[in-house]
């Protein structure tokens, strides 16, 4: 699929709209808690990619990038089951907008590992940003201590931006050495790792035919199609677009949330995450200029 830069801004931005779906639906789940709404999704996750990735790169080419991935594809494959276990079970725990808050700050996340791990250097507007954003966070924390499982859900949360950050770092570091990790098989073999993991814990089952049915539109349409999507996105659009155009599913995962189960976002929240949001947004913008 050949992308023009205005296609691929326009795709990017629908695809922060299917992110943004996991928080409204989970608030519509009748008796699927915790595991078992990490369980479903991750195995509908897996039948769509096993559908979709073979149609996109074919068979053989699909089989051959698992196999042939070494042990960065499977630290990557590692990093995304981590993700999309730790996200659900955030939601479970604490509201959509503490989960997308926290998840918002992932690029500051990045760029302190790439730091570490890397070498590359940080300027000093993305440290004046880490410190704004750290900030918001402790904000947004500290108007949680006294609500123990709002709490706890959002240091879940926090595996979310950590486990991202991890596996940038871990590409980019291959791709320095002229190793290239093809990110969209990952993604299944991620979603494999946290199916198998989560299915002892899900048990007994408690799910639904109703919540099934979301856990698949789940797996389906806010996790498979958007991810290979956005790795489309992703080789067309330069980083600072995609981490600003990014920031859409903080906002409509928060509006969804808010319009369609009437989760009202705390104060706390609002006023740490805005911090946080404006920090990236500022940061990635002087850095488009001074790259410009």
């Amino acid at each position: 699929m050949k992308l023009t830069h205005s296609k691929a801004v326009v795709l990017m931005v629908v695809v922060t709209l299917m992110w943004s779906i996991a928080g409204v639906v989970t608030r519509h789940l009748e008796s699927a808690r915790s595991f078992e709404v990490t369980f479903w999704r991750s195995f509908f996750t897996v039948v769509s990619l096993l559908v979709i990735l073979p149609a996109f790169q074919g068979r053989k080419a699909l089989v051959d990038s698992i196999r042939q991935g070494g042990a960065a594809f499977w630290a990557s494959s590692v990093c995304w089951s981590i993700m999309f276990t730790a996200f659900m079970v955030a939601l479970t725990l604490t509201t959509v907008a503490n989960v997308l808050v926290t998840m918002a700050i992932g690029p500051f996340l990045t760029a302190l590992l790439a730091r570490i791990f890397i070498g590359h250097k940080i300027p000093l507007r993305t440290w004046c940003a880490i410190a704004m954003a750290g900030v918001g966070i402790t904000w947004m924390y500290a108007g949680q201590m006294d609500l123990g499982s709002q709490l706890a859900g959002t240091l879940v949360a926090l595996m979310v931006p950590l486990a991202a950050a991890s596996n940038w770092t871990v590409v980019q570091h291959n791709r320095a050495h002229g190793k290239r990790i093809d990110l969209v098989p990952s993604v299944l073999v991620g979603a494999v790792i946290s199916s198998l993991v989560t299915l002892p814990l899900a048990f007994p089952f408690a799910a639904t035919p109703h919540d099934v049915g979301l856990l698949a539109i789940l797996g389906l349409f806010q996790l498979a199609i958007p991810c290979v999507l956005s790795m489309l996105c992703a080789a067309v659009l330069k980083a600072p677009e995609v981490s600003l155009l990014g920031l859409l599913e903080v906002i409509f995962g928060i509006l969804l949330a808010w319009l369609g189960a009437g989760e009202v976002p705390g104060t706390s929240v609002l006023t740490g995450g805005a911090l946080v949001i404006a920090a990236l947004v500022v940061n990635e913008l002087i850095g488009w200029r001074q790259r410009a």
